[in-house]
């Protein structure tokens, strides 16, 4: 029987797809197994027999047989080298990183350890290039700040110029000019107002974010100072808002107030011209995320636009027939892809739309 269970034992060794090796508490090697004579570059015969610090590199020789002292006098099954980097020395010198398990074993001989090593070169290169994007892209997004910063503070002052000399060409010097040249006037200042409100509306986009806090936020809270904001345009409009019970859950309430407020001020700019905007804004909980819906009785979007309108500067009418700088559904994407949700819309043209989003549940406060 007893024959039977070292045989077991060592087939199931060898058949680890990990390299592992048995020690004595002298440090001594006394079973390898063939992926330990691959990773190595080892025989067999070259190893058993030997002490363990032939597979370590020269620095850690120093301080591991009072590691292998602290083991044996405290046997239990752990993970060595937690929260720093492990190397194991190859036969032909060469260094790699590793990843150590360590498991007393009662053998005939005595207690032993065995020893599992896992080859992590792949996963730290991969970690590394990681790195490395991930600088990559704050670095880019440092420079989009600071373009969208700069650049929005240089175009604005040309513009304020325009609109001041436009301004007093149409205040004193108005008799001196014809219809033609009142009208061009009224279009100059028309395209500085416009210009002015995308230049704002690209630093704000620019902006999400940044600066905004984690918390538990109350969105029937939300949606109301969103309505608060919004009352001028649900008078003139005669909209009717319906607002269902909205949960309470961790996000950026500025970011947030945005959202809805682009939703809905969406939901009553693009209304019929013959009837008046009625909205409904709800919220059901799905498995990991609570999924909002902003349903209108508007116009509609054509099925080949739905997904375009997200982009930024994307618009499906002219400014002369609906305000606006093509900029608010890209806040939207931006500001629910900060909550790690998605968004969309579900629309009829003549019927009206219904722009859903999540908001994932498993948010972590930082």
């Amino acid at each position: 029987m007893e024959k039977h269970n070292e045989l077991t034992f060592q087939i199931m060794v060898e058949a680890s797809p990990n390299a592992i090796i048995l020690a004595d508490s002298n440090g001594r090697i006394t079973l390898i197994n063939k992926q330990t004579e691959l990773l190595f570059g080892y025989t067999r015969e070259e190893i058993i027999g030997k002490d363990v610090d032939i597979l370590l590199p020269e620095k850690y020789k120093k301080g591991h047989p009072k590691l292998m002292k602290m083991f044996f006098t405290n046997p239990k099954s752990r993970p060595m080298g937690v929260g720093r980097d492990l190397f194991a020395q190859r036969k032909d010198g060469s260094e790699f990183p590793i990843e150590i398990g360590l498991s007393p074993i009662n053998r005939p001989e005595g207690l032993v350890v065995l020893t599992s090593i896992i080859d992590i070169t792949e996963r730290k290169k991969t970690e590394e290039l990681q790195k490395i994007h991930l600088k990559k892209i704050e670095n880019k997004n440092k420079e989009l700040e600071q373009f969208t910063s700069i650049a929005s503070h240089d175009l604005r002052a040309p513009l304020q110029s325009i609109g001041s000399f436009a301004n007093l060409l149409s205040t004193d010097h108005s008799k001196n000019l014809n219809e033609e040249g009142a009208k061009s006037l009224e279009y100059i200042s028309d395209a500085v107002a416009r210009m002015t409100k995308l230049i704002d509306g690209l630093l704000d986009y620019g902006q999400i974010g940044n600066s905004s806090e984690l918390k538990k936020l109350n969105c029937n809270i939300i949606v109301a100072n969103a309505l608060a904001d919004l009352h001028y345009a649900i008078s003139k409009s005669n909209a009717v808002i319906e607002v269902n019970e909205l949960p309470k859950l961790l996000g950026y309430e500025t970011e947030l107030r945005l959202l809805f407020q682009n939703l809905i001020a969406n939901a009553i700019k693009f209304k019929k011209t013959d009837e008046n905007p009625k909205i409904i804004v709800a919220a059901e909980k799905q498995a990991s995320y609570w999924r909002f819906t902003v349903t209108d009785n508007g116009i509609g979007i054509s099925p080949e636009y739905q997904q375009k309108i997200f982009a930024i500067f994307h618009r499906l009418h002219k400014t002369s027939d609906y305000e606006g700088s093509g900029i608010g559904l890209a806040h939207c994407k931006k500001i629910v892809e900060l909550h790690n949700g998605e968004i969309g819309v579900e629309s009829l043209p003549g019927v009206g739309s219904t722009f859903y989003f999540t908001i994932n549940t498993n948010l972590e406060l930082e």
